[in-house]
């Protein structure tokens, strides 16, 4: 299958610029409508039906592999639908065969005149012998002998499956009366009992139902009828409030399980409408519960409770037969914390959380959840900027957080929504990446050590909190302002120490690992001896401090005052990006079957650890697409299934970085997680118009952060090469400065609003006219080429789309692979080395374009990486004979000018290249701003507001 696209625009945007022709879009604007049937032929192995499509396990992330799974309630291999293919032609599955025969219908309830026989059986079906009054073998007996009377007639088809109301009500030819086969046996097991509901009562409560059928398809969010393959609900002669089925009485809202198909466990649904087609079939509506194996989760399904179960949205018609029997499913109080088995009441199920497969979210349950109104809308809109007269505060801890850019955003964009959101703590194992996060956050608590060693010094920090009796439960909160751990906590005792020896004088630090690389990991201080300065500061184990108990104490009883760590229940958000080096494509050795057995992916199990010990209000995960790809998307669904079992609201989406203001493609995977207690944060919707290369897998193409169907969003235009960094001043190859002048004023919206100061960048009421610019440009020097590959990128030409393939001696063959051409001798360079490398002629079988490739200034990079050096990309400057600086790099990143790395060269492109879009982070920075403050509500999704992030028109002004 070819490589996927997506658009932040809507097909009917797509197809209406025919000036230049577009990749159709199978992802975006396909996503969500009916539409989607004409991708059926890619996916064969999907269901027919989009709704089924949408609900099922293998769209929510289930495979072939695991064909024991449940599919979704409103799958195809229920017995009350009838599927049409591809040719056309009906496919049916043979139901299960019913468990009793009730002798209570036969003995005690007089027939409504409402009832039918349930309809869609063979007349040779089997019947479960079991003793039954003398009435019910008379009714077998006649039953019989219209079996054999009626055995070749063609209206009967063997093993038929009960038929689907709406097909039935809108494909009947004229003049067909309908009638089918009746057995008396059915109708004794299959009925509506009670008074009808009264007419009027009726058509307020399912108008739908009442209505005349209208021409044309029907978008499902203007009904709560409508899975997507049902252009009209089944129209109703009648409605009741009671059914019996094998004896048993079921009222409305009643919870039950309904037939799968052949040898698959039992649907679990709640009843919400009994009605009487116009046909005279019997149907009932039901409201799906989704088991942890239906939903995203998946894999992952027997780390959770088997009678947890979550309530959706996904509703359908079923033939009344198909109920099985009556069950007890109870709601639970949504807590903090999932329920001790022995708080459960009695029951078959339990749910306390909804799941919609909308960006795979697993929600609150409405105030109502028996309502039977869906929703109407998937997104919501912010008209403009709600500035708060007292913004509150909150604090954020940012794991594995490279220089900080995902951090820097999120705090962004939440000031933007009236929240003032400050980094409080970092951690990173990249000593570089920490030195440049310290410097341009002087007030965040950097760590620089492994994740894993970071959550075992935490749990010791809390013990040695409540050794010396300080409340962890209850611990202050933190204080931007007034939180200042300095190492001036000596001891005030000027006696000089012996020669010889030494003094403990103060702590200044404390960490869990090996700093002083012996190979032992233990709790260890940092220790200030007394007559001695920082730079003989050493680290101790406390195992060799017993006798300096009170210093450890005042080290302790400061550093809790101070937060110098986090305890739990302090932690507003926690964000972060474990790495998952184990299922890079470059990895030949990835274990498949699984991949958390590799210790290169074990960082996302400690990420979730360190989550469920601090036990944040807000979690935001950030990776690559490949999680979502790699295995089935088994990490991805791990750290889903964490989330819920620690009964977080969670909400996936794929972003593209192009579609928030940057001439980039980068796809990645956020995942949002919310306390109950909290506001489930929302995806903010593309703010520019990209058309976005690549993609989610097809399971997970619903995630997508886009537009649907039918919305026409006016869209800021891409951006590309040169709006980002035409205003930058020349540099030759081997430029040595780290600041130097801009040299000329800014020339496009991006580059003004690029240049901007901290200040003025999250000031939404700044006046763009009068803000000042940062005055040096810092980073703007590249990675030097040794003298070979300069002499090759010096003969790339300066044109659009030039490589190693305009080298002399290099010819483009058959099916695009590069050949030496025969008649051209091979050119040297002065060092004796080719001016062609072989490795380029090779290099993806010698189809890539890549090596030595020459950017444009009309063109969107494809995603910035972590190394420079021009072998096999595209990063050749278009008119300067060198690879892209630092800080161009940075620019496609949305990094603002004011932030300056650290370290070596190579290791600052390794920070620009790790980060997370700085324009991303910021407009997740903005919903989470605004879940904070209680806005949002239940739609997956939100528009931000016009010239996010207070740029566009008004910085066009400011230039001109």
């Amino acid at each position: 299958m070819s490589k996927a696209t997506a658009h932040c625009r809507t097909r009917q945007q797509e197809n209406a610029g025919n000036e230049q022709p577009k990749v159709e879009c199978p992802l975006s604007s396909k996503r969500r409508t009916r539409y989607r049937q004409n991708a059926v032929d890619e996916q064969p192995k999907l269901l027919e039906s989009p709704s089924s499509v949408r609900r099922t396990r293998q769209r929510d992330g289930a495979v072939d592999k695991q064909s024991q799974l449940l599919e979704s309630p409103s799958s195809s291999a229920r017995c009350t639908r009838q599927r049409q293919g591809d040719a056309g032609e009906r496919q049916t599955v043979i139901s299960l065969k019913r468990n009793k025969v009730a002798s209570e219908t036969a003995n005690g309830f007089p027939e409504e005149a409402g009832t039918v026989a349930c309809e869609g059986h063979s007349p040779s079906r089997k019947k479960i012998k079991a003793p039954a009054p003398t009435g019910v073998n008379k009714l077998e007996e006649e039953g019989k002998n219209l079996d054999m009377e009626k055995e070749n007639e063609k209206k009967v088809e063997k093993d038929e499956l009960c038929e689907d109301p709406a097909a039935n009500s809108s494909n009947k030819k004229k003049g067909d009366s309908g009638k089918k086969v009746v057995k008396k046996e059915q109708e004794s097991i299959c009925r509506f009992i009670g008074d009808p509901v009264p007419v009027n009562e009726a058509k307020i409560r399912w108008p739908e139902r009442y209505t005349k059928k209208v021409g044309g398809p029907k978008s499902i969010s203007s009904s709560d009828y409508g899975n997507e393959d049902e252009a009209e609900p089944a129209k109703a002669k009648c409605h009741y409030y009671q059914a019996m089925v094998d004896g048993v009485a079921y009222n409305l809202n009643d919870d039950a399980h309904v037939k799968a198909g052949d040898g698959e466990p039992d649907y679990i649904g709640r009843i919400i409408e009994f009605f009487k087609t116009v046909e005279g079939k019997l149907y009932f509506r039901a409201q799906w519960f989704y088991k942890a194996e239906d939903t995203v989760i998946s894999y992952h399904a027997n780390d959770h409770d088997k009678r947890r179960v979550f309530l959706s949205e996904d509703r359908n018609d079923n033939d009344l037969e198909c109920i099985v029997c009556k069950i007890r499913i109870v709601r639970i109080a949504n807590n903090n914390g999932l329920p001790l088995k022995d708080e459960i009441p009695e029951c078959d199920y339990y749910y306390d959380m909804s799941y919609s497969p909308f960006y795979s979210t697993f929600a609150n349950l409405p105030k109502d959840d028996t309502s039977g109104v869906s929703s109407v809308s998937t997104t919501s809109s912010d008209e403009g900027f709600e500035l708060e007269a007292s913004p509150m505060n909150a604090n954020l801890l940012d794991l594995y957080s490279g220089c900080g850019a995902m951090s820097t955003g999120l705090c962004h964009g939440a000031q933007l929504a009236g929240l003032n959101l400050y980094t409080t703590w970092a951690v990173d194992v990249n000593s570089f990446a920490c030195q440049s996060l310290r410097l341009n956050h002087p007030k965040t608590k950097v760590r620089n050590e492994k994740a894993e060693d970071f959550l075992t010094l935490l749990r010791e920090w809390k013990k040695l909190c409540e050794e010396f009796s300080l409340d962890v439960k209850h611990p202050p909160r933190p204080n931007k302002e007034s939180d200042d751990f300095s190492d001036d906590g000596g001891d005030n005792d000027s006696t000089p120490v012996p020669k010889g020896e030494f003094e403990v004088d103060h702590f200044v630090d404390i960490c869990f690992g090996d700093p002083n690389e012996i190979g032992k990991k233990e709790l260890m201080f940092k220790v200030r001896w007394k007559g001695y300065g920082a730079s003989e500061d050493t680290w101790e184990p406390i195992s060799g401090l017993s006798k300096c108990s009170e210093r450890i104490e005042n080290f302790v009883r400061k550093g809790y005052q101070n937060k110098i760590l986090p305890l739990p229940g302090v932690v507003d958000v926690i964000c972060g990006g474990p790495p998952c080096q184990g299922i890079s494509g470059f990895n030949r050795f990835r274990d498949y079957n699984n991949p958390l057995a590799d210790i290169r992916n074990q960082q996302m199990a400690v990420f979730m650890e360190i989550v469920d010990f601090l036990k944040p209000k807000y979690v935001l995960m950030e990776n690559v697409v490949d999680i979502l790809k790699f295995a089935e998307g088994f990490l991805g669904r791990f750290a889903f299934s964490k989330l819920v079992k620690m009964n977080y609201q969670s909400r996936l989406g794929i972003m593209a970085a192009g579609c928030y203001g940057l001439p980039q493609f980068r796809m990645r995977v956020f995942l949002w997680g919310a306390q109950p207690s909290e506001v489930l944060p929302q995806f903010p919707l593309p703010t520019h118009d990209v058309l976005v290369r690549g993609g989610a897998p097809v399971k997970f193409e619903q995630n997508i952060v886009a537009y649907n169907e039918g919305r026409r969003p006016q869209l800021e235009k891409a951006l590309f090469l040169g709006d980002a960094i035409s205003d930058l001043p020349k540099v030759e190859n081997n430029e040595a400065r780290d600041e130097m002048p801009y040299g000329s004023s800014p020339k496009t919206d991006f580059q003004f609003s690029i240049r901007l100061t901290e200040p003025d960048l999250v000031d939404p009421s700044s006046n763009p006219k009068k803000a000042v610019l940062h005055n040096n440009l810092f980073d703007h020097r590249p990675l030097q080429l040794n003298e070979d590959d300069y002499m090759r990128v010096c003969r790339v030409p300066k044109k659009k789309g030039a490589n190693f393939r305009d080298f002399p001696g290099v010819i483009v063959g058959p099916n695009n692979v590069v050949e030496f051409d025969p008649q051209i001798e091979r050119v040297l360079l002065p060092s004796g080395s080719p001016l062609v490398p072989d490795y380029a002629m090779s290099y993806i079988k010698g189809k890539s374009p890549k090596p030595f490739g020459r950017l444009w200034w009309d063109e969107t990079v494809p995603t910035v990486v972590t190394r420079a050096e021009p072998h096999n990309q595209i990063i050749l400057h278009p008119e300067q004979d060198r690879v892209l600086t630092i800080r161009e790099n940075a620019r496609l990143q949305g990094f603002p000018d004011y932030y300056k790395l650290c370290g070596p060269i190579k290791e600052r492109y390794i920070q620009v290249g790790n980060a997370v879009a700085v324009p991303v982070s910021r407009a997740l920075g903005f919903a989470l701003g605004r879940a904070f403050q209680g806005k949002g509500g239940d739609d997956p999704t939100f528009t931000l507001p016009a010239n996010f992030p207070h740029f566009g028109v008004g910085a066009g002004e400011a230039i001109n």
